[in-house]
């Protein structure tokens, strides 16, 4: 069932078309800055984490190529894709027929959970590699990484790591975006309506971390800690607001696939 869901995956224009889209944004912003050579200020909360670094390292544009796809792209792709997962299967009429043959509604739920994992890692991979490919065509690409603090500079195997640490740890905020889709997608018939759900979601997420009226609602918004990676490049790494935005992602995880697991394995298909 996983080898299905997975080759189906692969399959759809859908799939290629979103990862396309998701490299072209970024690499549009850094054909403009290598261009212009126009840096927005450190510190800048306008600008997308890490820019005002490209231009005197190129490698970091692996880890700007990911702040610049996570408001509101990235979340918006994954959103599609796992809104689609069930309720795409109840709009076309498939379901009920998947659930005729001998497999439980949990395994089809968890080969469904599978290729959803596998595209977040996909999409995620796929930006910061070519972020990555962009920066060191377009910008010079140093030895040493300045940090944003202005500590110790990052020697190339440090920023790779923390490069890595970074595609990991986007990964897994985009896994509460999925999680939480999954469960919209077990509820409704029409993958429109569970990708717009979550969709509206974020978008009142990010309006509420804005906002200083809300101050005490923040630390538990599904988007506040998103762009907490950038204290991967200090030196020393703060990881304080990290560890709290994996915590956070693991609990929205956690109860979003469990809500969905015990709505879709009662739920009377009709469709």
């Amino acid at each position: 069932m996983i080898r299905v869901e997975l080759a189906l995956l692969v399959r759809r224009p859908r799939t290629w078309i979103s990862l396309g889209i998701l490299v072209a944004l970024p690499l549009t912003a850094a054909i403009f800055l290598a261009v212009t050579k126009i840096a927005p200020q450190p510190g800048d909360p306008t600008a997308p984490a890490l820019f005002s670094q490209v231009l005197s390292n190129g490698t970091l544009f692996a880890a700007a190529a990911l702040a610049v796809d996570l408001i509101p792209l990235l979340p918006l792709c994954v959103l599609v894709v796992a809104g689609d997962s069930i309720a795409g299967e109840a709009n076309s009429g498939t379901l009920r027929y998947l659930l005729t043959r001998p497999i439980s509604r949990s395994r089809l739920l968890s080969a469904k959970l599978v290729a959803i994992v596998a595209y977040v890692l996909a999409a995620v991979i796929t930006v910061a590699l070519s972020g990555y490919l962009a920066g060191v065509i377009l910008f010079k690409s140093s030895g040493s990484v300045t940090t944003i603090s202005g500590g110790e500079p990052l020697t190339p195997s440090q920023t790779a790591l923390r490069i890595v640490f970074t595609v990991l740890y986007v990964g897994i905020s985009m896994l509460g975006v999925a999680a939480f889709a999954l469960l919209l997608s077990s509820i409704v018939e029409n993958p429109l309506g569970a990708a717009l759900g979550g969709f509206a979601i974020l978008v009142a997420s990010t309006t509420l971390d804005a906002l200083d009226a809300a101050g005490a609602a923040q630390p538990y918004l599904p988007t506040h800690y998103w762009l907490k990676f950038v204290d991967l490049f200090r030196n020393p790494i703060l990881w304080r607001d990290i560890e709290r935005g994996l915590l956070l992602q693991a609990v929205y995880v956690g109860v979003m696939l469990g809500a969905a697991w015990a709505y879709f394995t009662s739920k009377d298909i009709k469709s």
